[in-house]
């Protein structure tokens, strides 16, 4: 009598896509295991009796009577590991948490705690339990008798419409345009075999299809039993969602603030479908649906489509985007010159585009990087093209480096033609010595800075000699220019530079790099140098702290090694964790690298300026990039990432000649300092179709959120040749919390249209110092001891003592935070939810156990206190006393800190401020 469940599209297979389904599999009954306290499993047949008031299990020691739950009793259902019994030690690697649940039942609170096969069948089970307790009181009818819901009405609706000869019948073809229309991602050959299986089901083939066969096969295509599940935990007729259910969802779910039941009137009448409901106030599955697949519900958090970031602060403390060689469509050895890499990195939000000049045949200098000599474009025409297209994309000041291999002659023409071409866009106005730091993007808005050399001082003449730049010369290799250019005897090569270009460089004037303390004696904040990917590796492993340090007041390039002649490119990452605000990318190369590129300078509405984490920028702070945990003054945060399922998932472009069907799994990576780098990946969905349920919960901690980055990865198992189907890249700053769909994107960064993956997202402090706890091997909590944060001795005497003041207040405050956070997930934990709930799930699930009860004792909840206790009348069982208590802890700690928290605080401004 073995029976499961699947969702998947297989047609043999059974598809939950309502509560009355999931009622009758539970009348069916299935094989559970039922999990005892001493952490014993064992297999029973559960099944809902026929009057739908109990749930019983056989065989049982116990008689028939005793080994059944009457659904009057039940106070709550749990999905997943959420009990002491299912959290302890012995079991919970057993199976995975999707596959568990709980019904919380009695008056004492007893656990039921079960284990099935799969997801779906957990989903089923939870879905039909939490209908049946919501309906309580009076016993719904046999599923499938009732009046036609708001969604039948709709879909006949529609049907009507098109039914053009009111005949009651259309063609198959109209039929299934008519859902691809209303589902734009479904393939036409999915909605053509669904017609012709309930055709062959009710056994009536014909090219025509009647309303009821519609409705249905509407219905099963269309439903997504993760959003409906969804739907049902939040509705409280089982049914849609009223605007005091979606109300409740956009603020405990998605942490939406401020929400009105205006504001939800307003998302119904946009995206409810049925006529009835945008009247009435009511999102049924199909709006809902909708709903969290729309720009309104994007992972990606809408305040940084714009520019939200403080655009006030010195160039050197933002992040730049950089282009290197943008004319290269193809790769750096067989590239061609093209001028639309110009235009496009520019769309893109590019901020800084590297020139290469050279002798032209003409008399006038080009720009070209290949060999061939046929593949060259005016200097002239460049510049027209960044004139017309600078500023399109982003107000903020673009940066050009020129890279000077053409003559004295040619350099003129190419600065009359800058400046004639520019004109009051181009910045000249010479650095002001008083100030030490540059100016902000704010106050150079669509100006236009050149960076190269400039001639010395001293030097009267129309031309003189400078020392030369390395960038650049792999091209003059391969030209067969360097012969004749390489100096006698070693040392800097020298090359000729003309008054009229010098005279054009102001605030990023080239300088080469000498060391770290002739920088910091002798370096002027409007010098800069530039680095090769080998060198500035070099100093990100050897001497981080003063590479950060060093960025601090100048801005430094990094540009990619001539070995890297397929015009690959480098982690930005590995830069970018030092400061270093201009890491020059091959634009014309798809990939990770780009990809982390592309996403991170998404962040402050795409201008091309991303501002560097305060720790990087403040005059006093020590951070050095290879830390390998926790960072000194910044809280380290979790993130609790759920991947659910994935919608319209395309084939690899490059795979063999196989079919149709792709075996997805997903790849979620942190990019970031080396302590936050790392990855992990769900199962793979087998025989899914294009939408695949992987329902798969995966965690990370990150220590420096301002510069950690979240990369979505789909790629196909069985592949033949390529297995990449999808990616999205995501600033750890950007993420929206709740329920989310990830719009995926191709590997050269173009959007895949419908293809999506839905995802839960949370985010929450790290619980306690030291690293994210295990639990012993005992099953016990072991003490975790608690990091307390010290200061670095400095080793001159009087700064020492001063610092050593702060030891205590420092103690007190981790004490003070540590508290609290604990007492928090204490009182999480006892409610049944995980540390990554929020205080109004809590509240919402203590009051859903209180309204589930005849013989519940009253409790209140005194708002008009500053800390609101909450109390109980009359005998309460053990469960809700602890619940009580935690609480009162909570209460207490959150107090204790609210009270103390000025007193520490200006103890350690106190220390710093004398320091």
């Amino acid at each position: 009598k073995k029976k499961t469940v699947s969702f998947s599209t297989m047609p043999n297979d059974r598809k939950i896509n309502s509560t009355a389904a999931c009622i009758s599999f539970m009348l069916e009954g299935c094989e559970l295991k039922k999990v005892r306290s001493n952490s014993r499993m064992y297999s029973r047949f559960f099944v809902l009796d026929a009057d739908m008031r109990s749930v019983r299990w056989e065989p049982s020691k116990k008689d028939s009577e005793k080994a059944k739950i009457e659904i009057k009793s039940v106070k709550e259902v749990r999905v997943g590991k959420k009990t002491p019994v299912l959290r302890s030690n012995g079991l919970s690697d057993q199976f995975p948490d999707e596959c568990a649940f709980s019904i919380i039942y009695g008056d004492n609170y007893e656990s039921l705690d079960l284990v099935a096969s799969s997801a779906d069948v957990v989903s089923a089970w939870v879905m039909g339990l939490r209908y049946l307790v919501s309906y309580g009181k009076h016993t719904p009818e046999a599923p499938g008798t009732s009046h036609p819901s708001l969604r039948t009405s709709w879909i006949s609706s529609v049907f009507d419409l098109a039914d053009l000869e009111k005949s009651g019948r259309i063609p198959v073809s109209r039929a299934v345009q008519l859902i691809k229309a209303l589902n734009p991602g479904m393939k036409t050959s999915t909605i053509e075999l669904k017609f012709k299986e309930l055709q062959k089901a009710s056994e009536r083939p014909s090219t025509e299809v009647a309303c009821d066969l519609f409705v249905e096969a509407y219905c099963e295509l269309c439903t997504r039993p993760e959003i409906f599940f969804l739907l049902v935990q939040f509705s409280s007729n089982k049914e849609y969602l009223g605007l005091k259910d979606l109300l409740m969802f956009l603020e405990v779910e998605q942490g939406m603030e401020g929400v009105t039941e205006e504001k939800c009137l307003e998302i119904v009448g946009k995206y409810e479908p049925s006529k009835e409901g945008r009247e009435k106030g009511y999102l049924a599955i199909d709006g809902f649906t909708r709903y969290l697949l729309s720009a309104d519900c994007s992972i990606f958090d809408p305040q940084h489509r714009k520019v939200c970031q403080d655009m006030a602060q010195p160039l050197s403390h933002y992040y730049i985007s950089s282009a290197h060689s943008a004319c290269l469509l193809e790769d750096n050895f067989w590239g061609r010159s093209d001028i639309s890499g110009y235009i496009s990195a520019l769309g893109l939000g590019c901020r800084s585009i590297e020139l290469v000049l050279w002798d032209g045949p003409e008399g006038e200098p080009v720009v070209y990087t290949s060999p061939s000599a046929a593949s060259c474009v005016p200097f002239r025409a460049v510049v027209g093209l960044i004139d017309q297209h600078a500023f399109t994309a982003s107000a903020y000041p673009l940066i050009l480096c020129l890279v000077v291999r053409c003559s004295a002659p040619q350099q003129r023409l190419a600065a009359q033609c800058l400046r004639k071409t520019l004109g009051e866009k181009l910045y000249l106005e010479p650095p002001n010595p008083a100030a030490s730091y540059l100016p902000s993007p704010e106050q150079l808005k669509g100006r236009i800075l050149i960076k190269g050399k400039k001639l010395p001082p001293g030097c009267e003449d129309s031309e003189g000699e400078v020392s030369d730049e390395e960038e650049g010369w792999e091209l003059a290799r391969r030209l067969g220019q360097e012969e004749r250019e390489a100096p006698e005897g070693g040392g800097p090569r020298r090359v000729r530079l003309s008054r009229e270009l010098s005279e054009l460089v102001s605030l990023c004037q080239a300088v080469p790099f000498q060391d770290f303390e002739s920088s910091r004696r002798g370096q002027r904040y409007w010098e800069m140098c530039s680095f090769s990917e080998v060198e500035a590796g070099r100093f990100a492993n050897e001497c981080p702290a003063e590479l950060v340090s060093y960025n601090k007041r100048f801005l430094s390039r990094v540009y990619p090694s001539p070995m890297r002649i397929d015009a690959s490119n480098m982690n930005p990452q590995d830069f970018w964790k030092c400061g270093c605000q201009m890491v020059a990318m091959n634009y014309q190369t798809p990939g990770l690298m780009m990809d982390l590129n592309a996403g991170w300078f998404r962040q402050n509405g795409a201008c091309g300026y991303v501002l560097r984490p305060a720790i990087m920028r403040e005059e006093v702070s020590y951070f050095s990039a290879n830390a390998k945990d926790s960072l000194p003054g910044v809280p380290a945060q979790l993130l609790h990432l759920k991947v659910i399922s994935g919608q319209n998932l395309p084939k690899p472009k490059g795979s063999g000649a196989k079919g149709e069907v792709v075996e997805p799994y997903v790849c979620a990576e942190i990019h970031g300092i080396p302590a936050d780098c790392a990855e992990h990946r769900t199962k793979t969905a087998l025989q899914s179709g294009d939408n695949p349920v992987f329902d798969e919960s995966l965690e990370f901690q990150i220590n420096l959120p301002e510069l950690a980055v979240l990369r979505f990865v789909v790629l196909d198992d069985d592949y033949i040749g390529d297995e990449f189907i999808a990616q999205y890249t995501i600033p750890f700053e950007c993420l929206q919390p709740g329920y989310r769909h990830v719009p995926l994107q191709s590997l050269a960064g173009e959007p895949l249209p419908h293809a999506t993956l839905f995802v839960h997202v949370a985010i929450t402090d790290r619980r306690g110092g030291g690293k994210g706890h295990r639990r012993g091997l005992a099953g016990r909590r072991g003490r975790r001891v608690r990091e307390y944060t010290s200061t670095k001795a400095t080793g001159i005497k009087a700064i020492d003592e001063v610092f050593r003041t702060a030891t205590q207040p420092l103690r007190e405050a981790t004490d003070l935070r540590e508290n609290v956070q604990n007492a928090l997930v204490s009182f999480k934990e006892l409610c049944g939810l995980t540390p990554a709930a929020n205080m109004k799930q809590c509240i919402l699930t203590v009051a859903a156990w209180l309204l589930h009860s005849d013989s519940a004792p009253s409790v209140t909840l005194n708002l008009a206190e500053k800390y609101p206790p909450m109390e109980a009348q009359g005998p309460i069982p053990d469960l809700l006393r602890k619940v009580l208590t935690a609480y009162e802890t909570m209460n207490q700690t959150s107090r204790t800190l609210i009270e103390s928290a000025d007193a520490v605080y200006g103890k350690l401004i106190q220390a710093q401020q004398a320091g």
